[in-house]
């Protein structure tokens, strides 16, 4: 009897929440129906009025205007006028959500500020910023992506790279893999293999010359951290390296296909295995600009790939050959 009784208090309860469901829906119809002819019910945004679609009957005025109360006639203004934030970014530790105190002493009407105010301002900045970094991880986390963002800007990276390096930290705080090693040693080491992730690479030496820690430790740690990570790097394309080499050295597109075609000959006659990449691509601009006729001393070549004459000369008479050309003379 208990459960007969218990079954048919709960089918009476379904039937209820129902007829409930059903009369909330038919009351909702019912408002949005015009009282006179019945007919639908449409909002006049411009006049703030719902009126009767069928009767012109007015249902409602002076509706709120939940939209903006300036206007935009191009997406300039609009965006001057926009209300929202920049969005969220992995390159800054706290992702770009907190707030951030200016260090202008001026009033939103560009008035400076009187001593006292002044001096109000300050207590808050140092307030503010020591909320920001409340624990050991965060401060950890703000220098790490601070180095990272000076080496990018010294290299002349992109957005991108320093979005992936910083996303690379991350992921390395996380798996605890910092202790027994330096964060500038691993943030340089997350910015090589972002840089290559995204086939604009940077040779070791190049990022050594802008980095806190010397080579042998960013190559160290970036092998610890690309095993650890399991991060898919391939191979670095000598010819990644070639229009960056040809830009700085104020050459030709005729240099720049040239040299692309002697790495394409070279590696197609397999010589460029276990060589360095970054010599092959200097060889390969050398040897294109003499094809050229476009004189360009192995120093100056040298000097931007950061490498030393002697692998140039020992490179671009292999790459020649490779591509067929010979008699060429430096």
């Amino acid at each position: 009897m208990t459960d007969q009784r218990t079954t048919r208090e709960a089918e009476r309860e379904t039937e209820d929440e129902e007829d409930e469901e059903q009369r909330r829906h038919h009351d909702a119809d019912e408002t949005r129906r015009c009282p006179e002819c019945g007919g639908d019910l449409v909002e006049d945004e411009e006049h703030g009025e719902t009126v009767c679609s069928e009767c012109g009957l007015v249902v409602e005025e002076n509706g709120i205007d939940r939209g903006p109360e300036w206007r935009a006639f191009n997406s300039h203004e609009q965006d001057q006028k926009s209300r929202v934030g920049a969005p969220t970014t992995n390159m800054m530790h706290d992702k770009g959500l907190s707030t951030n105190i200016g260090w202008q002493d001026k009033d939103a009407y560009g008035n400076s500020l009187s001593g006292r105010q002044r001096r109000k301002m300050q207590r808050l900045r140092k307030w503010n910023e020591r909320f920001r970094t409340r624990n050991s991880k965060e401060r950890n986390l703000k220098q790490a992506l601070g180095e990272i963002e000076r080496m990018a800007s010294a290299m002349g990276l992109p957005e991108n790279v320093r979005e992936t390096a910083s996303v690379i930290y991350r992921r390395a705080l996380s798996e605890d893999l910092l202790p027994g090693r330096s964060i500038e040693g691993v943030a340089t080491s997350a910015l090589y293999a972002a840089a290559r992730q995204a086939n604009t690479p940077r040779s070791l030496d190049e990022v050594a010359s802008v980095s806190r820690v010397d080579r042998d430790e960013i190559a160290r740690t970036y092998r610890y951290v690309a095993r650890e990570l399991s991060l898919e790097v391939a191979p670095t394309d000598p010819a990644s390296y070639v229009p960056r080499f040809c830009s700085e050295l104020d050459l030709t597109e005729e240099v720049e296909r040239r040299a692309r075609e002697l790495l394409s000959a070279a590696d197609d006659a397999g010589i460029t295995s276990g060589k360095s990449p970054v010599g092959l691509a200097a060889a390969a601009v050398y040897a294109a600009a003499l094809l050229a006729n476009e004189r360009v001393t192995q120093s100056e070549v040298s000097e931007v790939a950061s490498i030393s004459e002697v692998t140039i000369r020992n490179r671009y008479h292999e790459i020649l050959e490779a591509g067929g050309e010979t008699g060429v003379e430096a």
